[in-house]
């Protein structure tokens, strides 16, 4: 509860500063507009353009802007996106929401496969399945997702001759919500999951596999085997339960992570997701749009510190809050 009730003054902190930052730049939206009709030839109206700047606001002072923003997001208003000209709520809502839903998929996918590889080679160490997963870590590491997402839809056009873009097919993409739209939606979903989650379930499984290696050779380990525990049971119940700990620490930032990091394999892959609308408000410093994904990410960073923290006391009796 109490940490709940300190989110509330630090995301007005963090809104405040992404605000500024936003509005740090030189110029503004219309400034931007302004340049790109000049050097498409279009005539640019500087009354015009001073009427507009006055309709929103950017002839006020910061603080003032700022004011009205936040008030209206307050009452669940975020404003007008300048560039799209609609409201902000309903540009993002549909994008975050399958924004957020890839990348719990993604989470769970890296979860489920970082887990028991990174046991198995901290159990079996220097076996050859060590050696071979090893190298493929090593492999996804090094390679850029939007590079794999290159390889991955070259092998599905030329070998295949399917395409693997986007998260619909083309007759649903704009048909409204329905049993047969999610099921689409789950045929499609798993291709970004693996390219998204490779590079993160390589440094995982090196994670798990050096913290399970410190566990084992602990004294309670020693203790658990000599009073006739079998191997499978003392492994899960003691060691695995302590070095699983970078796994639940690390959702307070894998959610904004794989939301905003994976901007340049959702324009290789064509995702609707918030990345690259994000991306082009920030360049048409469209102030209210970037505003609100940025603000939502915080919040997600506030609520998976949370969860995890949380998680943390619940799985491991070491850790209390006192």
């Amino acid at each position: 509860a109490r940490r709940v009730l300190w989110a509330i003054p630090f995301l007005f902190a963090v809104s405040l500063i992404a605000f500024a930052l936003i509005s740090a730049p030189p110029g503004d939206y219309l400034t931007t507009f302004a340049a790109t009709l000049s050097q498409s030839g279009d005539v640019v109206d500087e009354a015009r353009l001073d009427a507009l700047r006055e309709r929103y606001g950017f002839d006020q002072p910061f603080i003032v802007q700022y004011l009205r923003w936040i008030g209206g997001v307050l009452q669940g208003d975020f404003g007008i996106s300048f560039e799209w000209q609609q409201p902000v709520g309903q540009l993002i809502w549909e994008r975050m929401a399958l924004s957020v839903t890839l990348a719990l998929a993604t989470l769970m996918f890296t979860w489920a496969v970082a887990l028991p590889i990174g046991i198995y080679s901290a159990v079996r160490k220097y076996s050859l399945g060590d050696y071979f997963f090893t190298t493929i870590g090593f492999i996804g590491l090094a390679t850029p997702n939007f590079l794999f997402a290159l390889v991955l839809m070259y092998i599905a056009v030329v070998h295949f001759g399917s395409d693997v873009s986007g998260l619909f097919s083309e007759e649903y993409q704009d048909a409204p919500w329905s049993l047969a739209k999610f099921g689409d939606l789950m045929a499609h979903i798993w291709i970004p999951v693996i390219i998204l989650g490779t590079s993160a379930t390589a440094s995982l499984v090196r994670i798990m596999r050096a913290n399970l290696l410190d566990e084992l050779h602990r004294p309670y380990v020693t203790t658990a085997r000599a009073k006739g525990l079998s191997e499978f049971r003392l492994i899960m119940k003691y060691p695995v339960r302590i070095a699983i700990n970078p796994f639940i620490s690390t959702i307070g930032w894998a959610f904004p992570q794989l939301i905003s990091g994976a901007v340049i394999t959702a324009f290789v892959l064509s995702l609707p997701t918030s990345g690259p609308l994000m991306l082009q408000a920030l360049l048409a410093q469209d102030m209210y749009l970037a505003g609100a994904f940025i603000l939502l990410l915080c919040c997600l960073s506030i609520v998976g510190m949370l969860v995890s923290d949380i998680l943390l006391a619940l799985i491991d009796p070491r850790i209390r809050f006192r």
